[in-house]
């Protein structure tokens, strides 16, 4: 079975391979195909790769191309994991949207916005490809901002791409862990859109564990969620959110932490894999050490000023081991082999959210198969959840519009309307910023 990875230069790739490599039933995957733009990027994570894969029998054959369509053609799965733009691109949208006083963050705001605008082009052009090249592969999505990157891809390949995200499975994990119950055995009620979700409730054998939670200050506070929105804020909702909608409950303050620290997220990432890439350079360079190395400060530091703003200290080791990978290759063992299973996924709502039509992406616990994800009735959101939701769903198909259309005044709509940008002539000074910067949006006219 042929997988291609897009983005496969990039530096995560070798969690999906590591998982490959623990997978060793019939009808695995057998060959790897990497594709990158970045030739020097392919060659440093393949070396990587090799290491992982040495003394382990009948690991994956990998190959590297910048060759897109030599890659997708006859692929069974495409895992999308591209940055349109690099983590340059992420770090000026950061400083862009901070100089104005708004949240730059990649996928949440004005950031997430101005990173949607720059990749969907990107993506629709490989979805096409796709259904030309490859029509009976499963696209797997991890490109962000993943809930707008797979509904534009779904435009062309319908329900046969599936958008994944590893913050619900991770906190399900957490929720289920601090309440001595098996992640495996419990049912996460969770909703919403990606990176703006809600878990309403956590099932163990048919019974809801979740108002244990709500009604015990001391273990509420014991975990991640706890500890980033405080306890009293969890129990007003009734819900443990995304740890994303911090960005939304406690903006000012994390707007006011990312200004005041040295980097941005971005410019942290992008001097550290910098780092990295020019130490493969290095032939004699241990290769695998190195890529384990970086990972680890990687993940040690995700949302440092979200967890500093809130007092939240560091992350627990449990936390740090990532999990996107797991997902992906869940969903696909799902599909490939008709293994059953349910997963939180970002699929096509059909009829799950009555607010929104039956093509907008939301993010959802999922029955999949052979067939391919199917998402399960819940109930429906609460109304300050259900109005944030369907303000982030309009600013993503206002995204979509201006992508489309190449239309300027609508991608400064789409700007003005997100609940995190507070004026109409910031939105206007974000276009204009964010295009002097960019020459993936010079499309905008």
């Amino acid at each position: 079975m042929k997988l291609t990875i897009l983005g496969g230069g990039g530096f995560r790739v070798p969690l999906v391979y590591g998982a490959l490599l623990q997978d060793h039933a019939e009808g695995r995957v057998t060959r790897v195909v990497l594709h990158d733009l970045d030739a020097g990027r392919l060659s440093a994570v393949t070396r990587v790769l090799a290491e992982q894969a040495d003394g382990v029998p009948d690991a994956p054959e990998v190959t590297a191309t910048t060759d897109l369509d030599e890659a997708l053609r006859g692929a069974d799965f495409v895992f999308s994991a591209i940055r349109v733009g690099g983590l340059q691109g992420r770090a000026d949208d950061e400083r862009v949207a901070l100089a104005e006083g708004v949240l730059g963050q990649e996928t949440v705001g004005a950031g997430g916005i101005a990173y949607g605008l720059r990749t969907v082009p990107v993506a629709v052009d490989i979805a096409r490809r796709v259904a030309r090249l490859a029509p009976d592969a499963w696209v797997i999505n991890f490109t962000n901002p993943a809930g707008l990157v797979t509904e534009a891809m779904s435009r062309h390949l319908g329900d046969r791409v599936i958008g994944i995200c590893d913050s619900p499975v991770g906190l399900g994990r957490r929720i289920a862990r601090v309440l001595g119950a098996n992640p495996k055995e419990a049912w996460i009620d969770y909703v919403g859109l990606n990176h703006l979700g809600w878990v309403r409730g956590l099932r163990v054998a048919g019974r809801d564990e979740l108002p244990r939670l709500l009604a015990d200050p001391d273990l509420l506070g014991s975990f991640e969620e706890g500890k980033l929105f405080g306890v009293d804020w969890l129990r007003s909702l009734g819900a443990i959110p995304n740890e994303y909608l911090h960005y939304y409950y406690f903006n000012r303050e994390a707007v006011r932490a990312y200004q005041q620290a040295e980097k941005t997220r971005g410019a942290f990432l992008h001097d550290q894999q910098a780092r990295f890439y020019a130490e493969m350079s290095n032939p004699d360079a241990p290769a695998l050490k190195v890529w384990d190395q970086t990972r680890a400060e990687r993940e040690a530091t995700y949302m440092a000023e979200n967890r500093e703003t809130a007092g939240a200290g560091e992350r627990d080791e449990d936390d740090l081991s990532g999990g996107y990978e797991k997902v992906a290759l869940a969903l696909m063992r799902a599909i490939a082999r008709d293994e059953r299973t349910t997963l939180i996924l970002n699929v096509r709502n059909q009829r799950t959210l009555s607010v929104l039509d039956t093509d907008a992406v939301i993010e959802v616990p999922c029955l999949v198969d052979a067939n391919g994800a199917h998402p399960v009735t819940v109930d429906p959101l609460p109304g300050h959840a259900t109005g944030l939701v369907c303000a982030v769903k309009a600013v993503e198909r206002e995204v979509l519009a201006a992508a489309d259309s190449g239309s300027r005044t609508t991608a400064v709509k789409a700007f003005a309307l997100h609940p995190l940008v507070d004026s109409v002539n910031v939105a206007r000074r974000l276009v204009e910023g964010y295009t002097d910067v960019h020459p993936g949006l010079a499309y905008l006219r």
